[in-house]
């Protein structure tokens, strides 16, 4: 029985469930871990800074350029894994460039619901704002990047209106939004086993995809997928873009050629790649 644009939950499930596509998931992971903690042991890091009241609103904050701009990473899972430590090693090549990066925790769902994340993200954001001086990076040149489920939440973050959270923030808090391989459309999710932690409805996966909200910025995004991602990423990823293109939004799409949704981010974390190369352009000016 089709029950998401003609595909089945057979269908869905192969295009959306992912461990399972890559060919040795924990040697991958293994080489992450490796990767952060040498970064971290290597860079200038603040570590487990508590951004809100809860357990896991908590950032490792790695050091640029004092006073220099500043990346938000938002770490993928399907919003029911995951966690900053993993990740560390996306920030390397742009602390090298002169950027200050906050990787950023947030609680998992089935232990929230999924409406109840982006509000974290946001409190996240206000207070990289608020303590700037603090932190020594530039409040007006905060951008944001997020893979996967974090994509999902980048695209939340561009559809925020910063001035009714608060007052004495600006409409263009966020300079810049880079979604890798994100998920702007949630509805196919709720009929695969990716549903067993954020346990949506349709009605709920509907009001918390951003592919039907409102971008509350002109800021630029970069959109980013893997070449050798499967067709629904891509469509995700294209009907983002060109819901949101206009003449004054610069919606960029790249796909990263060869790689799937876990090789793109090695290729992001490489000073010497294209997606890098295009990253920094936009994050880093």
């Amino acid at each position: 029985m089709a029950l998401y644009r003609g595909m089945d939950a057979d269908e869905l499930e192969r295009q959306y469930e992912l461990r399972g596509k890559e060919p040795d998931f924990d040697a991958l992971v293994a080489r992450w871990l490796e990767r952060c903690a040498a970064f971290r042991e290597a860079s200038d890091a603040r570590t487990d800074l508590a951004y809100g009241p809860a357990e896991r609103e908590t950032l490792d904050l790695f050091r640029g350029a004092d006073g220099g701009p500043a990346l938000v990473y938002i770490h993928g899972g399907y919003w029911q894994r995951g966690d900053k430590g993993m990740y560390s090693f996306v920030a390397e090549p742009f602390v090298a460039a002169g950027v200050n990066v906050a990787v950023i925790n947030y609680t998992l769902t089935p232990a929230c619901r999924i409406g109840d994340i982006a509000p974290q993200v946001r409190r996240a954001i206000g207070w990289l704002w608020r303590n700037a001086g603090d932190l020594g990076i530039d409040r007006g040149r905060i951008s944001v990047m997020g893979h996967s489920a974090g994509g999902h939440l980048t695209a939340m973050t561009m559809a925020t209106d910063w001035p009714s959270l608060d007052p004495a923030m600006p409409r263009d808090t966020v300079r810049a939004g880079l979604p890798i391989s994100g998920i702007f459309e949630l509805e196919p999710l709720v009929h695969t086993s990716i549903n067993a932690g954020p346990r949506m409805d349709v009605e709920e996966a509907r009001r918390e995809s951003p592919l039907f909200m409102e971008p509350a910025t002109d800021a630029p995004q970069l959109v980013i997928a893997g070449g050798d991602e499967t067709p629904e990423f891509k469509r995700q990823s294209d009907a983002y873009c060109e819901r949101f293109r206009t003449a004054s939004r610069v919606m960029e799409r790249y796909d990263v050629p060869g790689e799937n949704h876990f090789g793109e981010l090695e290729r992001l974390a490489e000073a010497d790649s294209e997606v890098f190369r295009r990253a920094i352009a936009l994050v880093g000016e």
